[in-house]
């Protein structure tokens, strides 16, 4: 049984000839549609788009669904059933044919099989049998806005066909037999220079001369009445040559240059890539045939450059009439060995048609041939795999009519400087893409039968490409094996599995391997240092630190792997790997002394922890500082200068630093780990970083149980008790205190034994137990009194009068908190005065002194505010909410609350979240009662 399925006429089904019914206009339109895009899904809003267009009827989905229902009924009573199958897939269609039953899919695959011809006579015979496939106007009788789109794109290709077609026929010798052809298209395209040269030429060869000037001129005041320009230099050469009764016109294989077709085969399974084949599309529109179009696509090893310049080579075939030239520079291969620009440019002469044996041995004197031979010409020049410009600059035609891709993995800058080169650099594959590319290669129904594990393969391969080409082989060749398997290899030995032992090209790692090669020792050492430099990025002075080298050195060094593609620069002058890139660099950084490296993670780590020690002095001058040993020799501290700036880089560095922690703790260096969880906590408290908190603390306690220092472990563990109280784990909290206090009470030390008491006091408060918090606070305050520590004792007070406040003792409430204030005001410490001012709005919201309750609170939101300290502010706008309840101020409890509610939720502090909802849903239908504190004076427990 012979099926054909046609719509470069009617849309059509035969099977042995004949037709089977389609229905009405409408499945037609449908039909043809698919017949398109077949083995492609289309979506279903696509196809009511596409239908209708702007204004759809009211069940288009339906009407759509009933058609395709409808089709497959007459496709199987016409016996096609098993050779057209239409399914539903994906929220769309996909109509499943071999695409040589359709005169589309036959035509365009005979065309590219053209293309890649290995002689004239084959691609001759190919384009012919092309031409054949057409029966007339594509989609014919069928109209809509959609079609038309897509019938004039069929017909730009038929043209482009037609006109190589019709170029072959002439070289063999075959004019007097187009004319009729070439007659009826040069009216159907006046102002075609390349058909009225088709033309002119058959004329001048079947003996017409004078005709072939008459037509040579009749188009030259054409194109200068109505464009104002002049024949292309291709065709005056023509005509110049006819006046001269140039010999080799008349003899067929002296017609025309050989045209060169060098270009590999196009990928077989090429998916995604759409914007920045869109982006090459627009690099030539824009330029047109006036200058060099130079499109240096960038990207790192297995990126997928090569795949992309040849899809769009191939795609874009009917732009370059006079060939293609295709060259390998290698670059980077597994020899090591880039392509002399000389060995290049013999093969291309040799492509033009140049005898082997007679070619320049002078390298400009041979470049200047190759210039002249393509000048004029439509050519496209391929230079991949380029590692230097000095490789590709003699490669570069003269002519404007020439169109030049460069693939490598360096920026090749000078092309971008000199020659005006459009760098187009390639990322990894889009979500979208990644998964594209694997239901390609190892088929849609695996990879729809388990999402969440295709997006596990995908986040695993960072989408890369060759990574995920590579996990796709191993899929496909190893059926029986689940994807969970492949996924779980991935997950636990990560780079080692996209190796492969005996084809490199097949490795990513020894792909990547290859962008080394050309790097200086010190360009190496840095590579690998960065892939276990702390952190998921680094910055400019944290390399430098790394490295050892100046920030001049090292932005240096910083730019050439970021022009070889081994990193990318982001904004705020951060540099970042991929993640697989990363892998490979840490696998490299083995090879390094082990003094080398531990010399670049000591100097690292120095560098944030001594920059961090700057910024908390900065946000809390009155916490007491810690001894730091000096910072490695070449580590130099970030400087800082106030406030926003301190916290501004605390913001940006937090991951790193949490990192640097990790790296000190694996290298040993307990005094580090311990000091970078004390340098952090008041940052995290201000910023609410409280899971953070906890994992530093927790990081602190195991190191500092290894110093000898016990003051040390006594605040390792009670910070960590107060991390535990933040997330509301009470027991663990209050043993930590408990260890804490009887270490400082073993080693007699009554500053240690009252911060610890503090800090239990705000643990028991945390529980609402404020009789137990009190007697904690005020034995704080007793040992305190007899020790020179200010900020402490006014701490304590503080904390006893919030707890008597609680208890209704409000006179000595009032007494001890503004004792406290008075103390923090003399310090100016702007945090304490705060925490104290706040006591007080609530101890007066609680006497019925709502206003003097509403001026303290907003005196304490100010400095809270003024302090960056966005944890005590939102607590403070909490509690300012109430005494405007109180006093029927509605609209400005609501206003605070709002506020409050949106630094909780930035905070992630979901039990307050909910509280305020609930209170502002509350709002309208009764007065709120003063909620309980439930975080007071965070700040003097964890940052001091």
């Amino acid at each position: 049984m012979r099926v054909e399925l046609r719509v470069l006429g009617q849309v059509e089904v035969l099977v042995d000839g004949t037709e089977v019914d389609l229905g009405h206009a409408r499945q037609r339109y449908v039909l043809g549609m698919l017949l398109i895009e077949a083995n492609q899904v289309v979506s279903t809003d696509g196809l009511v788009d596409r239908i209708w267009g702007e204004r759809p009827p009211r069940r288009a989905r339906q009407l759509v669904s009933n058609y395709l229902s409808r089709l497959r009924s007459l496709l199987s009573a016409g016996g096609v059933a098993d050779e057209v199958v239409i399914e539903r897939r994906g929220g769309g269609y996909v109509l499943l044919v071999a695409p040589d039953h359709v005169d589309l899919h036959r035509f365009r695959r005979l065309v590219a099989d053209a293309a890649a011809a290995p002689d004239e006579v084959h691609a001759s015979d190919l384009l012919e049998q092309a031409a054949q496939v057409w029966r007339g106007e594509a989609l014919a009788g069928l109209d809509t806005p959609w079609i038309a789109a897509v019938r004039q794109e069929l017909e730009r290709e038929r043209f482009a066909a037609d006109t190589d077609r019709l170029d072959l026929a002439l070289r063999r010798g075959r004019h007097a037999a187009l004319l009729p052809e070439l007659t009826t298209r040069a009216r159907a395209h006046p102002l075609d220079e390349q058909v009225a040269a088709q033309l002119v030429l058959a004329l001048y060869r079947s003996g017409r001369q004078a005709d072939a000037l008459e037509h040579y001129e009749q188009l030259r005041a054409r194109l200068a009445e109505e464009l104002g320009v002049d024949p292309r230099p291709h065709l005056r050469e023509l005509h110049q040559r006819i006046l001269a009764a140039d010999p080799g016109l008349t003899d067929p294989a002296n017609a025309s240059p050989v045209v060169p077709r060098q270009l590999p085969a196009a990928p077989a399974l090429f998916t995604g890539r759409a914007l920045e084949l869109a982006e090459l599309d627009r690099a030539l529109s824009t330029n047109g045939q006036a200058t060099v179009v130079i499109s240096a696509i960038g990207g790192a090893g297995g990126i997928g450059k090569t795949w992309l310049a040849l899809t769009w080579a191939h795609r874009n075939l009917h732009r370059f009439p006079d060939g293609q030239l295709f060259v390998d520079l290698h670059g980077f291969s597994p020899t090591g060995r880039p392509t002399d620009p000389a060995d290049a440019l013999r093969g291309f002469l040799n492509a033009l048609g140049q005898d082997a044996d007679n070619l320049p041995s002078d390298l400009d004197a041979a470049a200047s041939l190759y210039r002249s031979l393509v000048a004029g010409k439509q050519i496209l020049v391929v230079l991949d795999n380029a590692a230097t410009a000095d490789q590709v600059i003699p490669l570069l035609p003269g002519s404007p009519t020439c169109t030049v891709l460069v693939t490598g993995r360096t920026t090749l800058s000078s092309l971008i400087d000199r020659h005006g080169a459009r760098h187009l650099p390639l990322g990894v594959l889009s979500p979208g893409e990644a998964r594209a590319l694997l239901a390609t290669r190892i088929g849609d129904r695996r990879v729809n039968a388990e999402p969440g594990l295709t997006n596990d393969l995908i986040e695993l391969c960072g989408r890369h490409p060759l990574a995920l080409a590579i996990t796709a082989r191993h899929a496909t060749t190893h059926p029986a094996i689940p994807l969970a398997e492949h996924a779980a290899e991935l997950r636990d030995l990560g780079l080692a599995v996209l190796d492969h032992d005996i084809d490199p090209t097949a490795s990513l790692p020894a792909v990547l391997s290859w962008s080394l090669h050309r790097l200086t020792d010190e360009q190496r050492v840095t590579f690998a240092l960065l892939g276990i430099a702390p952190g998921p990025d680094i910055d400019l002075p944290a390399a430098a630190a790394l490295t050892g080298l100046s920030e001049a050195q090292t932005r240096k060094v910083l730019r050439t792997l970021e022009e070889h593609s081994l990193l990318d620069r982001h904004p705020h002058g951060r540099c970042r790997m991929h993640d697989l890139v990363r892998a490979y660099a840490a696998e490299t950084a083995r090879d390094l002394l082990e003094p080398v490296r531990r010399a670049a993670m000591d100097r690292v780590v120095d560098f944030y922890l001594h920059t961090t020690d700057t910024a908390d002095r900065i946000l809390e001058p009155h916490r007491p500082p810690i001894p730091l040993d000096p910072p490695a020799p070449g580590a130099r501290p970030h400087p800082l200068s106030d406030r926003p700036s301190a916290l501004a880089w605390l913001d940006a560095h937090h991951p790193h630093l949490l990192a640097a922690q990790h790296t000190a703790a694996a290298h040993d260096r307990h005094q580090a780990v311990w000091h970078l969880a004390w340098a952090l906590a008041t940052f995290h408290l201000r910023r609410g970083h409280r899971h953070d908190d906890l994992a530093v603390w927790q990081a602190a306690v195991d190191a500092a149980e290894r110093l000898p220092d016990p003051a040390a472990l006594i605040h390792a563990q009670r910070r960590l008790g107060h991390a535990h109280a933040e997330l509301g784990q009470h027991e663990q909290a209050i043993a930590h205190l408990h260890l804490a206090l009887a270490v400082a009470e073993h080693h007699d030390d009554p500053a240690q034994q009252a911060r610890t008491h503090h800090a239990l006091a705000w643990a028991w408060g945390q529980r609402r137990d404020d009789r137990q918090a009190l007697a904690h606070a005020s034995r704080a305050v007793a040992l305190l009194r007899d020790l020179d520590e200010p900020v402490w004792e006014a701490d304590a007070l503080n904390t006893v009068g919030w707890h008597a406040a609680h208890l209704g003792d409000y006179d000595t409430a009032r007494s001890h908190c503004q004792a406290a204030l008075d103390l923090h005001r003399h310090q100016q410490d702007r945090d304490g005065q705060a925490d104290c001012l706040d006591s007080l709005g609530f101890i007066a919201h609680r006497t019925g002194d709502h206003h003097r309750a509403i001026d303290h609170y907003r005196e304490a939101l100010g400095l809270f505010r003024s302090v960056s300290n966005a944890v005590e502010a939102a607590v403070t706008l909490d509690n300012l909410g109430h005494p405007h309840v109180a006093l029927g101020e509605v609209d400005q409890a609501r206003s605070v609350w709002r506020e409050a509610l949106e630094l909780y939720r930035q905070q992630g502090r979901d039990n307050d979240v909910a509280r305020v909802q609930r209170q502002l849903d509350d709002l309208d239908r009764s007065a709120a009662q003063p909620g309980e504190r439930t975080l007071h004076g965070v700040h003097h427990l964890g940052g001091r």
